[in-house]
């Protein structure tokens, strides 16, 4: 079966007054129809924009795509115009961005921005719009839908609001679902909420979801795949299961450490001491040796390739025989 969207060596730099930032250096992964794959890290490690590259949303300047290729339905989408690229957002590659508050335009109401997107992609009367509208704001659980489709953003709470977005962004029936850190900023209860609100819409149309996100958590109970990044690069690739069963990388274990655990009788979480090196910088070896407890001489001078451990792909030389070289 082929893949629904499959990445090949993505390269997206930004370049600024400090000089150039590869946010993302060189990633590899694919997307099956039906599936879920969750990229997470910490804050600046690149996965936002991985997922704005897919939508072709990297603003130019200072960003550029400076190589690789992004095939969706076989068809590589960076060789489009972006003519054609304005057919494929939000009719065939949807996106839940982070903040509904600062998506969702303050001015209109939400029924009049879930009918845009309606009307512009599948060509819809506004009466009919307007209906399939009240559907999906049904189907996201969002009550009395005939009425608060007049209801502006600021009349909702963020959960609503949340809810909202994802109707809009389902409204054209996408094969693909970019959710960009969906839960952030919502309480526990509601974050529960979105996340099966979107494994139920994903099996129901049997569409594929990328999932980005800080917390393994999110990941754990609907992501199929999941891809660890760092600074750029990706640290562990593989099915959910085995990465929680045994973590591979250094940094996955630590991000598994500092997930709360309710059999723990620990008092403090642990964290992964420092901090993320800047982008700017010129890093010759693994970009987590100056975090990693079991980094060696050789990590520190020379930056480990991709490996295969039973069906997984992870970026470290305690798998590797780098240490011969």
């Amino acid at each position: 079966m082929s893949a629904l969207l499959e990445v090949k060596d993505l390269k997206t730099y930004f370049y600024t007054v400090d000089g150039v930032l590869p946010a993302v250096d060189g990633i590899s992964f694919s997307i099956n129809k039906g599936e879920t794959l969750g990229i997470v890290g910490e804050s600046g490690s690149g996965k936002s924009v991985t997922a704005r590259s897919v939508m072709r949303l990297i603003p130019d300047p200072p960003g550029k795509i400076e190589e690789g290729s992004i095939l969706f339905n076989g068809e590589d989408i960076l060789a489009k115009k972006e003519q054609d690229m304005q057919k494929i957002r939000g009719n065939k590659i949807a996106m839940i961005f982070q903040d509904p508050m600062t998506s969702l335009n303050p001015l209109f109401t939400i029924g009049n921005q879930i009918m845009e997107s309606i009307m512009l992609h599948q060509r819809s009367s506004k009466k009919e719009a307007r209906e399939k509208a009240i559907e999906m704001l049904k189907l996201v659980g969002i009550p009395s839908p005939e009425r608060r489709i007049g209801d502006f953003p600021h009349q909702m709470s963020g959960g609503m609001r949340q809810r909202v977005m994802i109707a809009m962004a389902l409204s054209c029936q996408p094969d693909l679902l970019i959710a960009d850190e969906p839960t952030t900023a919502l309480d526990v209860t509601i974050q529960a909420q979105i996340l099966e609100l979107i494994s139920d819409i994903k099996e129901k149309f049997n569409m594929a979801v990328m999932i980005i996100t800080h917390d393994l958590g999110v990941v754990a109970g609907v992501a199929d795949r999941v891809i660890v990044m760092y600074s750029g690069k990706i640290m562990e690739y593989g099915d959910i299961r085995s990465l929680f069963s045994s973590p591979l990388h250094p940094y996955t274990r630590g991000l598994m450490d500092s997930i709360p655990k309710l059999d723990s009788e620990e008092r403090r979480l642990k964290s992964i001491a420092g901090t993320l090196p800047s982008l700017t910088e010129h890093i010759t070896g693994c970009r987590f040796a100056s975090r990693c407890s079991v980094a060696k001489s050789l990590c520190h001078i020379k930056e480990p390739s991709l490996v295969d451990v039973d069906g997984r792909s992870v970026r470290c030389f305690l798998y590797s025989d780098g240490e011969r070289d």
